[in-house]
């Protein structure tokens, strides 16, 4: 298993940071399996592309909402730590009130 759920919206409540908003919060590490992500779908060109982590933030997104942790952006990241078989990632998380 490399996620808890793979679901396919966000159901939290739209929380408004811009990108220089959630380079404020500093990265921490997350398991992969208390991750539910927000798509279902991934185009492999993404997840293989070389440079597919090179643009945009370095940590992929996480929005702790009551109580559960929801991958928002970064899910290429998240697999390429999983397929190096490794259990844990470091993410920036939000943690909204719920």
């Amino acid at each position: 298993m490399i996620f808890k759920l793979v679901g396919d919206k966000r159901p939290y409540p739209e929380h408004g940071l811009s990108n220089r908003e959630w380079a404020q919060i500093p990265p921490r590490q997350v398991r992969l399996d208390s991750l539910i992500t927000t798509k279902a779908v991934l185009d492999l060109h993404s997840l293989l592309a070389r440079d597919s982590t090179f643009y945009g933030d370095l940590f992929p997104h996480v929005v702790q909402w009551n109580g559960d942790l929801y991958l928002e952006d970064g899910l290429h990241r998240a697999l390429r730590a999983a397929l190096h078989q490794r259990s844990v990632l470091h993410a920036r998380v939000l943690e909204l009130d719920g």
